[in-house]
């Protein structure tokens, strides 16, 4: 498919919500100039906030300024609800970016048949990539080239650690790991935090230890070489008080109920691409 030559230097967003803003904020964080960053979303307060936050550019109509058709890269960034008639709405006008989708569910055959297009990529990034913290993966199709790739890594890597993978289906499990894994500590430290406060902490005294525990266990797991169930059994003395707390974890089976809820999450991403898509 022949196509018209896009411009090397501009990026547009259709959706400027959170992942959209993590992108932006890491694209200029990697010296990207805010005047080659165009955001179309309908919501004035969102894009009120990206102009004054980030300099970029921001419109609620696509057809109020074209030179987004032109764009190298087109981000996706609506919810999967929304994607088909996004997609289907825009695609007469498109002359040949590449295109990444962060929408979950969403399979690249779906985007390529609304598109047009055989060129798209999709990422499963999470919300840590606001802080460039985040935990993203990556899928293209075989039509996006090494230098395609290149160009969805430099708009990806301001935001924190990326991957690629080979399997399509493995989005939906990165999606309940990671997409949706901050949800899950966001849940651990309130229940901890929870807990230290009935025990007589202050309610900042006990985010505070909650949260720097979780730091110091995480950094140390990323540091060291042993396995995580070898830095567990390190915590644990025998008869003491991690045991007693791991013992009731177990005999109330929180792992098991743990696994099946993260489970539901890749079921549910794989209905979204059920639901929304083809």
């Amino acid at each position: 498919m022949k196509t018209t030559q896009a411009n090397s230097d501009l990026v547009t967003f259709i959706g400027g919500g959170n992942m959209a803003s993590a992108l932006i904020r890491g694209l200029i964080k990697n010296n990207k100039p805010p005047s080659d960053i165009f955001v179309i979303d309908t919501n004035e307060e969102t894009r009120l906030k990206l102009s004054q936050d980030f300099g970029v550019i921001c419109v609620e109509e696509p057809i109020i300024n074209l030179d987004w058709l032109n764009s190298s890269l087109i981000v996706w960034a609506v919810k999967p609800q929304q994607m088909r008639e996004v997609c289907e709405s825009y695609s007469s006008k498109l002359k040949g970016s590449l295109h990444l989708s962060v929408a979950a569910g969403i399979t690249t055959n779906s985007l390529c048949k609304w598109l047009t297009t055989e060129r798209v990529a999709r990422a499963m990034p999470n919300t840590p990539a606001l802080i460039g913290m985040g935990q993203t993966a990556l899928y293209a199709s075989n039509d996006v080239s090494s230098q395609e790739k290149a160009l969805i890594e430099s708009v990806i890597k301001g935001t924190g650690e990326f991957l690629w993978l080979e399997d399509e289906e493995l989005i939906n499990a990165v999606t309940a790991v990671s997409g949706s894994g901050p949800a899950y500590v966001f849940y651990f430290l309130e229940a901890l935090t929870q807990t230290g406060v009935e025990l007589g902490l202050t309610p900042e005294q006990s985010r505070r230890l909650a949260i720097g525990t979780f730091i110091g266990a995480s950094n140390l797991a990323n540091q060291s070489p042993d396995s995580l169930s070898t830095l567990r059994e390190r915590v644990t003395s025998k008869g003491g008080t991690t045991e007693t707390a791991l013992s009731s974890l177990n005999n109330d089976h929180v792992a098991l109920s743990f696994q099946n809820a993260v489970k539901s999450a890749h079921s549910k991403a794989r209905q979204l691409g059920s639901a929304f898509g083809n």
